[in-house]
């Protein structure tokens, strides 16, 4: 047999048993395929074996509650990190804070600092920072003792939830004082020279707060309005450094001889951040003022008079130190010269620096139950100031309560 013969013999035996049944395979499943529906692929399944059907089933429903076991693992292992996580947290903040108390304990200013390079080297200022929540007060005996002042005492905590109402005796004044300042021996050394408790507590206003900050009030004030309504809503709280109240405003000139300065800044109630200039400063002037007053042994001094006290702890230098803060372009950011008239008829609060000055009104407001809802003015009453002065009637010497 020839050679060509024999390769035409091979061809039509591939394709007799090859290439015709794999073609007449394809065609049968197409047909198959094509005439297939999702009901008969459903039927197809459902006829299979039921041992088949449970492994599949089987290892589906094994599949899935795999996956959702891991997931809840999962889910509980990450719950349990974040709280681990929030402790550590929480643990490395108190430790900071613990670490940074002691680092201030016992940091030391240099000996040849001079007053208020001492009370800058322990406490510096941070304007952005926020008002902390507390309220003092002094006062010897127990607030529950007196039905008014027990009442004012209850409204500040009633009206500032989430803050802390502090009402401060004689001993823990001292306390207080000899803590916070024990690198600042005058500041200790004057406080103790005062003659009466109530310079003392004039004195710890302002100590306090340029530990603290907050808010320091009189015993016998009555809030009207929670504490964080005082500022403005066009204000930002983190443009504020102090806030205060006018409490004099006379009229007419003949003011010589009733008050120290014709328009005058109150102490009865002060809000402060800590380490403010302000307060620094008038905490150097009265140290220097009672110092000064101990090395001249000043025996003739009238403490029952007002113009005294508010020269040496009380509003006449306050007011002082703050009309040269603000006339300070260098503290205060203040181009323009400020006098007294910037503040005459105020009627609504000021901002002057980082200063927030309030209306007369605001903080010696009339009783809350003699305002009408209809007083354009009510929004501006914050404080009702009864105005007790029991110092008055206390003699040189002798332990005076309150303010």
């Amino acid at each position: 047999m020839s050679s060509d013969k024999r390769k035409t013999l091979n061809l039509k035996k591939i394709f007799i048993y090859f290439v015709l049944p794999i073609c007449a395979l394809i065609f049968i499943l197409a047909r198959i395929m094509g005439s297939s529906s999702p009901t008969d692929l459903q039927t197809i399944l459902q006829n299979l074996p039921k041992e088949i059907t449970d492994s599949i089933s089987s290892a589906s429903n094994s599949k899935a509650q795999y996956n959702e076991e891991m997931l809840k693992k999962f889910q509980e292992l990450s719950e349990q990190l974040m709280e681990q996580n929030k402790k550590q947290q929480s643990l490395l903040e108190t430790q900071r804070h613990q670490l940074e108390a002691k680092i201030s304990d016992l940091k030391q200013p240099p000996e040849a600092a001079t007053l208020r390079e001492k009370l800058t080297w322990a406490y510096s200022y941070e304007l952005t920072k926020k008002f902390p929540a507390y309220v003092w007060q002094t006062w010897n005996n127990d607030v529950e003792m007196d039905q008014v002042l027990s009442i004012y005492h209850k409204n500040w905590i009633n009206k500032n939830p989430g803050f802390v109402v502090e009402v401060i005796n004689d001993d823990i004044m001292s306390l207080l004082v000899y803590h916070y300042y024990n690198s600042v021996p005058e500041v200790i050394e004057a406080f103790d020279s005062l003659p009466t408790a109530m310079l003392k507590a004039d004195f710890f206003r302002f100590l306090i707060l340029y530990v603290k900050g907050g808010v320091f009030a009189d015993i016998d004030t009555n809030p009207l309005q929670p504490i964080p309504n005082w500022i403005p809503e066009n204000v930002s709280p983190k443009e504020i450094g102090v806030l205060i109240g006018v409490e004099i405003d006379y009229k007419t000139p003949d003011w010589k001889g009733k008050y120290n300065r014709r328009l005058q800044f109150g102490t009865s109630v002060i809000q402060a951040k800590p380490k403010h200039p302000v307060i620094r400063e008038v905490i150097a002037r009265i140290t220097e003022t009672s110092l000064r007053n101990k090395l001249d042994r000043v025996q003739n001094l009238n403490l029952k008079d007002d113009l005294s006290i508010m020269n040496w702890t009380g509003i006449g230098s306050f007011t002082d130190v703050l009309m040269t803060y603000f006339n300070d372009y260098i503290q205060s950011g203040v181009e323009a010269k400020i006098t007294w008239r910037d503040f005459h008829n105020l009627n609504v609060p000021k901002l002057v620096g980082d200063v927030l000055v309030a209306p007369l009104i605001s903080f010696n407001s009339p009783p809350g139950e003699e305002i009408a809802n209809s007083d354009e003015k009510k929004p501006l009453y914050f404080v009702q100031h009864k105005g007790m002065k029991s110092w008055k009637s206390s003699s040189l010497g002798e332990a005076v309560n309150g303010f």
